[in-house]
């Protein structure tokens, strides 16, 4: 019977976000962003399994729960890190080929659960897969190397994309074993250099990812409802 797991790369350092630690151990209101991350899939019915990919040196986060396996198999970069941890659930039987993984960003700690369970049921079992994402309401532009404005890009079509990005396990590990992973920005485009469109579910602006310190700000606020 097909399962869900999803998948949390974790092995990034933060360099944007300049807390002198990796973001996803920020702590806010009790808990290291990772955990609050992590919470979210553990609480949630559909969740089978939760994976949580760490680089190969990191011991900070430990978890008791039966829900959570910890891969520490990080790479160099996401996509390194996706690919190294869906061979590892694949390796040690924690996976089949025809189970949906859901690829989650470590720092996206607000994703309500709604919006979980729309990208399920609209992307749960479609062979091409799904991702949560959001039409772009603000003007576009695009900037010359100096920063003044080189034009005004129409924004109708384009939405922003978030996690999860949903998608069977053998179609994800084949995009990524087959595309070039420097070229390779979210799962969906490693999906889409196969031929394959997916799924554009509308999200919701509360799933926002923490990479500023000026977000810690509002991730704080949304944590506390």
């Amino acid at each position: 019977m097909k399962r869900n797991i999803a998948l949390i790369p974790a092995a990034g350092v933060g360099a944007r976000f300049g807390a002198g630690k990796p973001k996803q151990y920020v702590e806010i209101n009790g808990k290291t962003v990772l955990q609050h991350t992590v919470d979210i899939f553990t609480e949630h019915r559909d969740i089978d399994l939760t994976a949580v990919v760490l680089a190969p040196e990191d011991r900070f986060f430990q978890t008791a729960s039966e829900k959570v396996v910890l891969l520490h198999c990080g790479g160099a970069t996401r996509a390194q890190t996706v690919r190294n941890g869906i061979d590892a659930l694949l390796t040690q039987g924690l996976a089949q080929a025809e189970d949906n993984i859901l690829v989650h960003d470590a720092a996206r700690c607000c994703l309500p659960p709604d919006a979980l369970d729309r990208l399920l049921k609209a992307a749960g079992n479609r062979p091409e897969g799904g991702i949560l994402a959001i039409p772009v309401a603000d003007t576009l532009k695009q900037a010359q190397a100096d920063k003044h404005i080189q034009a005004t890009v129409p924004r109708a079509g384009l939405w922003q994309a978030q996690t999860p990005q949903l998608f069977q396990t053998a179609l994800l590990k084949r995009a990524l074993a087959e595309a070039d992973l420097n070229a390779v920005t979210d799962e969906a485009s490693a999906v889409e250099m196969l031929g394959i469109q997916p799924l554009l579910v509308e999200g919701d602006s509360r799933n926002l990812k923490l990479t500023l310190p000026q977000d810690e700000y509002i991730v704080r606020l949304l944590l506390a409802r």
